[in-house]
């Protein structure tokens, strides 16, 4: 290879982040380490607000009187597992939000014991209200001056019934929950997490939802009704959508799609299986045959609204602010996983449901 083209391509490397400019040593290139390790504080600094923390949900609702009232329940929900990973991973400040106060007090206590240094705020509101999601976020950014994570994790089962046997009322009701919620957190997540201030350099940050395997096929998650499913949906295609019109924010929008997951929401098909002595088949049809703990779904939001895997350098958009970078010119600005949905279902999603002894 000449010189030159030698030259070039060392120059493309080091532009690239490959590389910083002292070259490579021992033949091979300097791993850039883009955030903290991932046994240490990975939130370290951040402000997070997440809804459907109460870890208490009853079939729907009840914006009706006919509709049962919400019952506390002992499961230990996708929300609190993750306010659970959220605070011991450094935060500055966390908003813990739900419809209903019946279990947020205890955890409140619970993470103060957990995480003495993290500033905890309980918050009791429907996460579909506009004005409450509106003014939540604008208390971090009150407090903080910076929103770096939103988790819009609310939801509710819906209607369990037939398409046929669901009146509209419920329909719209479900998706009310499910996937208004998601919008307005998106709405106004996404404008306050590009403020800076003396604390954020740099504007950015993860709003991340909880949609349903159910919401990418039929026949997935714990409800398979139309309501539901629709509202999944709908969640995945916000969250991309909005991840194209937030570009050039650094402001990223991810959904999880749990699969059948050990929480409030699904005690029901625990206790029923219970009931019948099938506990032990629960998740039987996907390959891991077993249903997920909520403490797993609650890993992917911590990934998700870390810094880690980095790949912005402040080569490429020193318009957009910089941060003290190390000697190889990477910038911890924003991850690189945007736009997706992430199926955390047991590997249910990735063919047809399994049966025992049977592999095609």
């Amino acid at each position: 290879m000449s010189s030159s083209s030698s030259s070039a391509q060392s120059r493309l490397l080091q532009v690239a982040g490959h590389v910083g400019s002292g070259g490579w040593e021992g033949g091979l290139p300097p791993v850039p380490m883009v955030a903290g390790d991932s046994v240490g504080p990975r939130l370290t600094g951040k402000v997070a607000i997440i809804t459907g923390c109460n870890s208490a949900v009853g079939p729907i609702l009840p914006t009706t009187p006919q509709r049962p009232e919400l019952k506390p329940s002992k499961q230990i929900g996708i929300g609190r597992a993750t306010a659970l990973q959220y605070a011991r991973n450094g935060l500055k400040a966390l908003f813990i939000c739900d419809l209903s106060n019946t279990n947020l007090p205890a955890l409140e206590s619970e993470l103060h014991a957990l995480a003495p240094n993290v500033k905890i705020h309980a918050r009791t509101f429907d996460a579909a209200d506009e004005a409450s999601v509106a003014g939540v976020v604008q208390d971090a950014l009150d407090k903080y001056a910076r929103l770096d994570i939103f988790f819009a994790n609310a939801g509710a089962l819906g209607a369990t019934k037939l398409v046929g046997d669901i009146t509209a009322e419920e329909f719209m009701e479900t998706v009310r929950i499910n996937t208004l919620s998601v919008f307005l957190a998106v709405k106004y997540a996404g404008k306050a997490m590009q403020a800076v201030g003396k604390d954020k350099e740099v504007p950015g940050g993860s709003i991340i939802a909880t949609a349903s395997t159910a919401g990418v096929r039929s026949g997935a998650g714990a409800n398979t009704a139309a309501d539901y499913s629709a509202s999944k949906a709908a969640v995945i295609n916000i969250m991309q959508t909005s991840a194209f019109q937030l570009a050039g924010t650094n402001v990223r929008c991810n959904a999880i799609c749990p699969g059948l997951t050990k929480t409030g929401m699904t005690s029901g098909a625990w206790d029923a299986a219970r009931k019948r002595g099938t506990e032990g088949k629960i998740g039987q049809i996907n390959p891991l045959k077993r249903g997920a703990t909520s403490d797993e779904i609650a890993r992917v939001a911590l990934f998700l609204g870390s810094d880690e895997y980095v790949l912005t350098i402040t080569l490429s958009h020193p318009e957009r602010g910089r941060r003290k970078a190390d000697e190889d010119g990477w910038d911890n600005r924003s991850s690189y996983v945007n736009a997706q949905f992430w199926l955390v279902d047991g590997g249910l999603s990735g063919s047809h449901p399994t049966a025992p002894g049977k592999f095609f």
